[in-house]
């Protein structure tokens, strides 16, 4: 065949496919930018847009539609736009913003719209969901019955956490909030629990220091990074929290167990109300629009655990909120604490005279999680909490120099015991059997001839010397979260050994 022939043969098959071919009618909706400024653009001329529908910019830049009015509508660009200005088109898609979801995303860093931050490519993630979904109904959960051991003694044994729980951190800038989130998710290295922590108007500096702890004292390749940082756009922000619960529910959805960690919120009520501002709606108390409640009942409601029906995932948030000068009173503060399942109050004082974590056990408590105590430090840790709080006041008493007498004087040494007990260094978890170990050793008065700078020695000795000469009942210890009589005499041998070993030097 000529080259004539072959080229006339190809024309003729065009003609059939393009006579064959269906072309339905089509209409594009496109408006223009009347104003852009400050990550904020207004639209005209998009009358059938919805709200939250996202809108895509002739740049390629994308928004949300967040106030949607007869005439204009107010959209949140979800970068910087640079490329826009009054007189841009742009275009109506149609639809709402949605988010890579799936194991892909293990061990990536992404950002709140899953575009890949670390170097290692595209995301090539199962699925995307949409970033609002409805929290699961009455009917579709369960109750919360499994602890969630953060690793921390304090917590652990007075503020105890359950998987499905919503556990706020609150407490003044620089005292240790951030610590116990990373603490909790290191510590998950040795269960099934996947983390995904949620950077929310964070400097990058903090934000990589997060990272790099996790990836050297964790299972980095089972947690995800969503990083709406400091210098990113405000609509980015927004979605930050919602993005990162729509990527921890794809695990809950399918039977396992997940901890979402907030960064927090109280940046996150702070960009929502630049923007609200921005987009004209009304302000209400400390400048925040009257939506504020309900934009986070609504984010922390999808906590939960689901009935077995549904395959019993859960997954359990872990916000943190920052106050100023300790008041808890404040909006925002207030606004979380009723949302949530109880809070974790860090204390400055505590903090400054260097008792690390610096939680206020009396102001802290846990209205899910005593029900899931694992059962080892439920027996020890019964009345810990009314003695601790009844040593801070005794101690507090004596300052004043005044006599106490001999049986006050103990208390206040055995307290002072547990406070050296409950205090840890930062990225070193403790493992159940050795919280045990500690707690037991308190509850005994084992410690209570055991000078005061010793008690640290002693627990980094119970630290090397439990899985090197008693591992059997660290493991059943870990493993079945009790106390059996054998296991306790001994782990009560391990200690007298301990503190023999201490007299000795």
């Amino acid at each position: 065949m000529t080259l004539e022939d072959e080229t006339r043969t190809w024309i003729d098959a065009a003609r059939q496919r393009l006579r064959e071919a269906e072309a339905p009618p089509r209409m594009d909706l496109i408006g223009r930018v009347e104003e852009i400024g400050d990550g904020v653009a207004t639209v005209s001329g998009l009358r059938h847009t919805k709200l939250d529908e996202l809108l895509r910019f002739e740049d390629g830049t994308t928004g949300l539609a967040m106030r949607v009015g007869t005439g204009e509508i107010g959209c949140v660009l979800l970068s910087h736009g640079t490329g826009i200005t009054a007189g841009s088109s742009v275009r109506g898609t149609g639809e709402i913003i949605r988010v890579p979801a799936g194991k892909e995303l293990l061990g990536r860093v992404v950002s709140p719209v899953g575009e890949p931050l670390d170097g290692k490519g595209p995301v090539k993630a199962e699925t995307r969901q949409p970033i609002e979904r409805p929290a699961p109904g009455i009917v579709d959960r369960d109750l919360v019955t499994q602890p969630l051991l953060t690793g921390l003694t304090v917590i652990d044994a007075m503020i105890p956490l359950g998987r499905g729980q919503r556990q706020l951190v609150i407490g003044d800038r620089k005292t240790g909030k951030t610590a116990i989130a990373i603490d909790t998710m290191i510590n998950q290295r040795a269960s099934d629990v996947i983390c995904v922590y949620a950077a929310i108007g964070q400097k990058a500096s903090s934000v990589a220091r997060v990272i790099e702890s996790v990836r050297t004292h964790g299972a980095f390749d089972r947690c995800i990074f969503v990083v709406g940082a400091a210098d990113a756009a405000p609509g980015a922000q927004w979605i930050t929290p919602y993005a990162a619960c729509t990527m921890a529910e794809y695990f809950r959805d399918r039977g396992q167990h997940a901890l979402l960690i907030l960064d927090d919120l109280t940046k996150h009520a702070i960009v929502h109300r630049q923007i609200s501002l921005l987009l004209r709606k009304p302000p209400g108390r400390e400048a925040y629009p009257g939506d504020v409640f309900y934009m986070h009942s609504r984010l922390l409601e999808r906590a939960g655990k689901l009935s077995q029906e549904l395959g019993g995932g859960t997954l359990t948030a872990l916000p943190v909120a920052e106050t100023q000068a300790g008041n808890l009173t404040a909006y925002i503060p207030t606004n979380l604490v009723s949302i949530t399942d109880g809070q974790i109050y860090l204390e400055p004082k505590l903090f400054y005279e260097g008792q690390k974590p610096a939680v206020n056990v009396g102001m802290s408590v846990s209205r899910v999680g005593g029900a899931t105590q694992a059962k080892a430090i439920k027996s020890l840790a019964d009345t810990l909490k009314l003695d601790y709080a009844q040593f801070l006041e005794l101690e507090v008493f004596t300052r004043f120099g005044a006599m106490v007498d001999e049986r006050t004087a103990r208390k206040i040494d055995h307290g002072r015991r547990l406070r050296a007990v409950l205090g840890q260094a930062e990225y070193a978890p403790l493992p159940l059997s050795l919280q045990v170990a500690l707690l037991l050793a308190v509850h005994d008065g084992k410690l209570d001839d055991v000078p005061l700078s010793e008690v640290g020695k002693m627990r980094e000795a119970m630290r090397k010397l439990l899985p090197l000469k008693y591992p059997r009942v660290a493991a059943e210890i870990d493993r079945t979260k009790q106390l059996s009589d054998d296991a306790r005499s001994a782990l009560v041998d391990a200690i007298e050994a301990c503190i023999a070993e201490l007299g000795g030097k």
